[in-house]
């Protein structure tokens, strides 16, 4: 469709399994951005970059290499259950510096983390943010987004705000009862957060 795809298949093995898992997704085409997890260490994300910069380019060029840090589904308390101690805020900068250090384009981190990955790894590392839900309106949500099953969310508006490259809005569209106009909106409150020389701005859906 003439657009970049997103493959968010979050790739998490031993470094030789993700460096074959990086060599295949990498020749698809219309391939910008590739997403494995952190959490698999440097030298596993150092093979899945490896393999990438090894390749051939596609007509968008080499896709973007993105490090899941901790998913937006989890919370201080869901990480102490599986062995992670400290706040969700502090694992996630640690794991963006780790996967800036293995040669990767960028990471995939809530909204609460967007600025200390920014002041940690730069204005040219690139930060994608899923967990965007809309503000519910009306006195008892009080214009919060809703949150479903994720810990860790914000606005589109709060996400752009804060320094976002990319949001990843999923059900906000998807099961809302007319996805179109729900995608409208969320492009329209998107752009009304951008800074004035960007507001003309294409974004994709």
């Amino acid at each position: 469709m003439g657009s970049g795809v997103f493959l968010d298949l979050k790739f998490h093995d031993i470094p030789n399994t993700v460096k074959g898992a990086v060599e295949s997704a990498a020749r698809l085409p219309g391939l910008e951005l590739l997403d494995l997890h952190a959490l698999g260490g440097l030298e596993m994300m150092q093979a899945a970059r490896k393999a990438r910069d090894e390749g051939s380019p596609s007509r968008l060029g080499f896709p973007k290499l993105l490090a899941i840090t901790i998913l937006t589904s989890m919370d201080a308390a869901a990480l102490r259950r599986v062995g992670v101690a400290g706040p969700a805020s502090r694992r996630v900068v640690q794991l963006a510096r780790l996967a800036q250090k293995a040669g990767m384009d960028g990471v995939v981190a809530s909204p609460h983390e967007i600025r200390a990955i920014r002041r940690a790894c730069g204005q040219d590392f690139l930060i994608v943010v899923p967990g965007i839900r809309p503000a519910e309106s009306g006195p008892a949500r009080g214009g919060k987004a809703r949150k479903d099953d994720q810990a860790r969310v914000a606005t589109p508006a709060e996400a752009i705000r804060a320094g976002a490259d990319y949001l990843v809005v999923g059900r906000p569209i998807t099961a809302a009862s007319d996805p179109q106009a729900a995608a409208r909106a969320i492009v329209e409150e998107i752009e009304s957060a951008l800074p004035a020389p960007l507001s003309h701005r294409a974004v994709r859906a």
